[in-house]
């Protein structure tokens, strides 16, 4: 009840037999006493009301700020996650106390799948979203995160978006290349990554156009018998059940990557130079520093990308120092798996 309503409850209350006792009293000093006794009843309900309404105060969210993470990190092995992971589903209650609709589990595939694929593989169970890279053998490439509620009609239409901002990435990328004036050692290498990224670039772009078999790991949510039927299936590598997650905005996923066998490590390139050194927050990159990609949080290994992203900005001036790199891993080295950038 708000208080202006009980204000006008205590009134209808109080003030007729307060009246009807003034009435009867022709008596100067018992009228005085009465009105008397009338103001601090009333004075008193006030304040009550004014207590009452302040400790009736929605409280907040008090889960604003906390994120929950499932996957591997840097540095952990990936064998211990995979055994975590099926113990995890195995204990799995069929009673569990999840929210309607079943339980959000990371599912994480043994090789680069097409988006056809994933119906079958997955079945009926719901997806949320889907993870996917270019697996170009000794480059690092981009790590993307497509919504994907329809398989796999969303996922064709998410690795279309992909094309045509990695399309636009290679094009800025050969604008910069050509931007770049002199012919010193530092001016020849600045080139050099530049064209190996709009090298990249556009063989992502590519492959996402023709609806690659770039998909390895989904976010799922079923009921868990449903998941243990998906963990069954030999596409898939390991069903990590997450009955803690109630909202994804606050959930970061980071799957392993397929040609990660032993333990996560940090990225490496076999196709390009040298990296210049790192920033606290580096900009995904492919194999140089692209322009406006969005980063992850801070604390993650490497960003992940979901699509839309922004277009590239403008190329800079030559003179300008590129940022720092994060790439994800090639084809043979284990690298972060939630999220290195586009190499």
């Amino acid at each position: 009840m708000r208080a202006g309503n009980l204000l006008r409850q205590l009134d209808q209350r109080l003030l007729p037999p307060l009246t009807r006792a003034v009435a009867r009293l022709g008596d100067r000093s018992a009228r005085s006493g009465v009105l008397s006794w009338a103001a601090v009843l009333s004075a008193a309900a006030v304040l009550g009301t004014a207590v009452w309404a302040v400790d009736d105060t929605p409280v907040g969210d008090r889960t604003v700020g906390e994120v929950t993470r499932v996957g591997v990190a840097d540095g952990d092995s990936v064998p211990g996650y995979l055994r975590s992971a099926a113990a995890d589903l195995a204990a799995l209650p069929g009673s569990a106390p999840t929210a309607e609709g079943g339980t959000y589990a990371l599912v994480t595939l043994d090789a680069y799948l097409p988006p056809q694929r994933l119906a079958t593989v997955l079945g009926d169970v719901g997806v949320s979203t889907v993870f996917g890279r270019v697996p170009l053998p000794g480059r690092q490439t981009e790590i993307v995160k497509i919504p994907a509620l329809r398989v796999p009609d969303d996922v064709v239409a998410g690795m279309r978006q992909v094309a045509v901002r990695k399309e636009s990435e290679a094009a800025d990328y050969r604008a910069r290349a050509a931007a770049v004036d002199g012919d010193g050692v530092g001016e020849r290498e600045l080139r050099e990554q530049y064209a190996s990224g709009a090298e990249v670039a556009a063989a992502e772009a590519a492959a996402y156009r023709t609806g690659c078999a770039c998909v390895y790991a989904a976010v799922v949510r079923a009921t868990p018998v449903a998941l243990r039927g998906v963990a069954a299936q030999p596409d898939v590598r390991a069903v990590d059940p997450a009955p803690e997650v109630y909202r994804l905005d606050r959930t970061v996923f980071t799957p392993p990557l397929p040609e990660q066998f032993d333990v996560v490590r940090p990225p490496a390139d076999t196709g390009t130079s040298p990296a210049p050194a790192q920033t606290e927050r580096p900009a995904p990159a492919v194999s140089a520093p692209v322009p406006s990609t969005p980063v992850g949080e801070s604390s993650e290994p490497a960003p992940v990308v979901t699509i839309p992203s922004p277009e590239p900005s403008e190329p800079e001036p030559a003179e300008s120092a590129p940022p720092s790199v994060t790439t994800s891993p090639d084809a043979a080295v284990a690298e972060p798996p939630s999220a290195p950038p586009s190499s």
